[in-house]
């Protein structure tokens, strides 16, 4: 099991590769809301998204051997394992659904790892990984069950911490966005250890809630193969085996968000925080904006833990009336 001091150790190791980013707060929006909503600004990491720390964390404990990199991925993972190889010098290969955003496939390219396409529906990444793996005598990095994976993503709560002891609050509440669950699992182990009163829980899309129906059945349990979602980035088909684990020791429970309370969510960042979030990063935000969402203690935390959504795909949501009667209230 992953410790609170290990988290420690890797954020003083990676610190002045990864980016700081903001925890910010809207006194317009709290006044609406009736608690106070801090957001964790992940879309401002490097490649746009938490998975930049766990992929630099991965990258650096491999043996000094030049070997390959090699990664599955929707596309957020892809691109922090294509800049970090590229950063240290290392060829890298990224197995990504021939579905996922235009934008996270051209930024993939751009870092100058190679693409292997696959069927999201009919095919499994991980069989296809393991065969390119043996053919390439390379490196593969999951994007969540990989202990040094979520150790990297743990930083994130290093920094809530810093960033609340700095701020003069003690968290009540974290939501965190939850594919696979390695953010989760890493987070909840570093904010746990200096907050362990403040309660914990994952942020799902309908379809896609395996984590909170895995820790209410204390079994890992699958979402269905035809589910479907706009949050590409977290549409995973299950818990992973070591998220789950720390999960049940930290996390409370879970929320489940429609597409359309994303969408709400993604216009409430960009016209109270001016962020660009993309419909996976949104769910934590979706589920504290929801009618019926009931904030534990004074102040609130969510994850946005990322922003690589396409930029039409963005612009339509902003125009589409999507609007729920409580979301209209909030923007007015």
């Amino acid at each position: 099991m992953i410790t609170h001091a290990q988290i420690i150790a890797v954020y003083d190791r990676i610190k002045k590769a990864i980016t700081k980013t903001p925890l910010i707060t809207s006194d317009r929006l709290n006044q609406k809301l009736g608690f106070r909503l801090w957001v964790k600004c992940e879309m401002l990491q490097r490649t746009g998204s938490f998975k930049f720390r766990g992929a630099c964390n991965a990258i650096s404990t491999l043996p000094d051997d030049n070997a390959p990199v090699l990664a599955f991925s929707s596309g957020n993972h892809a691109q922090a394992i294509a800049l970090n190889a590229k950063l240290v010098g290392r060829k890298a290969k990224v197995i990504m659904p021939k579905d996922a955003p235009l934008v996270k496939l051209r930024s993939v390219a751009s870092y100058g790892a190679s693409v292997y396409l696959y069927d999201r529906i009919t095919e499994n990444r991980e069989e296809i990984g393991i065969n390119i793996q043996k053919k390439m005598k390379a490196h593969l990095i999951p994007p969540f069950n990989d202990e040094r994976v979520i150790a990297g993503q743990g930083t994130v709560g290093i920094e809530i911490i810093q960033q609340c002891e700095e701020l003069g609050f003690y968290p009540s509440q974290l939501i965190v966005c939850c594919g696979g669950g390695g953010l989760i699992a890493g987070t909840s182990v570093s904010v746990s250890g200096k907050f362990p009163k403040c309660k914990i829980f994952a942020a799902e899309p309908v379809g896609f809630d395996d984590m909170k129906r895995s820790l209410a059945a204390n079994k890992i349990l699958s979402n269905k193969p035809e589910s479907s979602s706009i949050c590409d980035a977290i549409m995973t088909p299950s818990p992973g085996k070591l998220p789950f684990e720390i999960a049940k020791k930290y996390v409370q429970g879970g929320y489940v968000v429609s597409d359309k309370e994303v969408c709400d969510a993604m216009k409430v960042a960009y016209q109270y925080f001016k962020l660009v979030v993309e419909p996976g990063g949104a769910v934590a935000l979706a589920s504290a904006l929801a009618v019926d969402f009931e904030a534990i203690g004074n102040d609130v935390i969510v994850l946005l833990s990322g922003g690589n959504v396409d930029e039409d795909f963005f612009a339509s949501i902003l125009q589409e009336d999507t609007y729920s009667k409580y979301l209209h209230e909030l923007i007015k």
